[in-house]
């Protein structure tokens, strides 16, 4: 899995701070960014994060490039609707190169991981028999219809792995470009940096706090699953290690302060 974060507000933190200074004030829209320092921008999201003000953060976004992680975990991810995907097509980009996605549980046990293995190799075997089956039998159609024979295979090749992709597992390794701004940033956290998510979307969650808390260090202060800034709201599903938690995130955001 690589984590990136490509692109950001400039100045996120002094942005969320003129935003809310609207709020709080008799100063007019043009004249918010006045007398604000980055210190004093810092002080007034601090504020904001006490108080639960929560709506000035969505001014601010943030772009992650990722790869090196599964069809499944991008079904999961998307259902957090207040962001933006652009996904690498399956039906647009030809499988060359096939990657997949182990999980550890698998990888940990030798006969399961074989028996992965070759499931996998078996799905891409099936994916480039159909590509090349239905290829053949769209372009004759195409040369038909009177095209010449460069563009037929053009053409032809696209309409195949449109349906020869139905093979490919969840597995199949995927690449996205992600954004969100920081009100669902933290919302995003709170839910996946959590034990309770799944393995995969967990480990993206924690790398993209290591990404935006150095770029924005007060605006993601209490960044990580809820047990980091309150009580954990799993109940019984708890994992009961609230203070390790905290003790992680809190190790992580200083590593990551200091690169």
């Amino acid at each position: 899995m690589n984590v990136k974060l490509i692109a950001h507000t400039a100045f996120p933190e002094t942005v969320v701070a003129a935003a809310a200074k609207l709020c709080y004030s008799h100063t007019g829209a043009m004249d918010l960014m006045d007398g604000l320092t980055e210190e004093k921008a810092g002080s007034f999201v601090e504020m904001l994060s006490q108080i639960g003000h929560e709506s000035p953060s969505e001014h601010a976004s943030f772009t992650f490039a990722i790869e090196g992680v599964s069809r499944s975990l991008l079904a999961q991810i998307t259902r957090h609707r207040l962001a933006s995907f652009s996904v690498q097509s399956q039906r647009y980009v030809k499988l060359t190169d096939f990657e997949y996605i182990t999980p550890p549980e698998i990888a940990a046990l030798p006969e399961a991981h074989f028996l992965f293995d070759k499931t996998m190799q078996d799905c891409v075997e099936a994916y480039r028999k159909l590509s090349e089956m239905l290829e053949e039998k769209h372009y004759a159609a195409f040369l038909a219809e009177g095209f010449d024979e460069k563009e037929a295979r053009k053409r032809a090749e696209k309409k195949a792995i449109e349906d020869a992709r139905f093979v490919l597992p969840n597995a199949s390794e995927t690449k996205m470009v992600m954004t969100m701004n920081a009100r669902e940033l933290l919302h995003f956290f709170r839910l996946r940096c959590c034990s309770r998510a799944q393995w995969e979307i967990r480990a993206l969650a924690k790398a993209m706090v290591a990404e935006v808390y150095p770029v924005s260090p007060a605006l993601f202060a209490k960044a990580g699953p809820s047990c980091v800034a309150g009580n954990c709201p799993e109940g019984k599903m708890t994992c009961g290690r609230m203070q390790e938690v905290r003790a992680e995130y809190a190790a992580l955001k200083e590593n990551a302060g200091s690169k």
